[in-house]
């Protein structure tokens, strides 16, 4: 399954990944531009292809833990508006970066990144799955970047994708900031972010796997009886 392995391979490289990436050092080092920093960090992980690779999950909840106590002056409240906003606007970013590029990535035979069959096979998605499709995909590193750029390509209805975009940005970056804010009070959970960060992503693939094993009886089902 494209979407879980993803996951699982994200998980696998967090335990290498340079310490720049660690969020709590880029917490820290932001200093007092973290919350605008952070900002940023979020809506180049949901709408530049070239922010797959940020820690988005673990930042916001490293964000929200830090806020909590203190460590953050910004109110938490406003951190999860600021944050909501720009996982929307990335998003919409990267719509329109599919929408405006992508015919222009496929006419050329050897790209590595971007075929002709991914728009049908995200096409295919959007039709099944719907608008759970953009909700679920917010919830797993690197699907969350890609799945931006392939609804633009594959011409989902703009008023959809925007209206449950929204909803995703509001539930991922709101729900895990106040996650991080509550499960923060743990000494456990202060001491061990980094095992937190990959627990993280491991249970972002749950919906995915579910979604996943509920189609694949489906067409086991429609096999049987045909």
């Amino acid at each position: 399954m494209t979407l879980a392995i993803a996951a699982a391979q994200t998980v696998y490289s967090m335990s290498i990944l340079p310490q720049w990436l660690d969020p709590e050092v880029i917490v820290r080092w932001l200093g007092a531009a973290v919350v605008p920093g952070v900002c940023f960090i979020i809506f180049a992980e949901c709408g530049l292809l070239v922010g797959f690779f940020l820690p988005g999950d673990s930042l916001l909840f490293t964000a929200g833990l830090f806020a909590a106590h203190g460590a953050i002056a910004t109110p938490i409240w406003l951190i999860c508006v600021l944050t909501s906003i720009c996982a929307f606007l990335g998003n919409v970013s990267g719509y329109y970066i599919g929408y405006k590029s992508g015919p222009v990535l496929f006419d050329k035979p050897d790209s590595k990144l971007f075929k002709r069959e991914y728009v049908e096979k995200t096409h295919e998605f959007f039709e099944r799955y719907g608008a759970r499709a953009i909700i679920m995909a917010r919830f797993v590193p690197i699907v969350r970047t890609f799945i931006t750029a392939f609804a633009g390509v594959g011409r989902m209805d703009k008023r959809k994708f925007f209206t449950y975009s929204a909803i995703g940005a509001v539930l991922w970056a709101a729900g895990v900031t106040i996650l991080g804010a509550l499960l923060g009070q743990i000494a456990f959970v202060r001491e061990h972010i980094d095992l937190i960060a990959i627990l993280i992503v491991l249970i972002s693939v749950i919906p995915i796997g579910i979604e996943y094993l509920r189609s694949r009886k489906a067409k086991q089902r429609e096999a049987t009886r045909g």
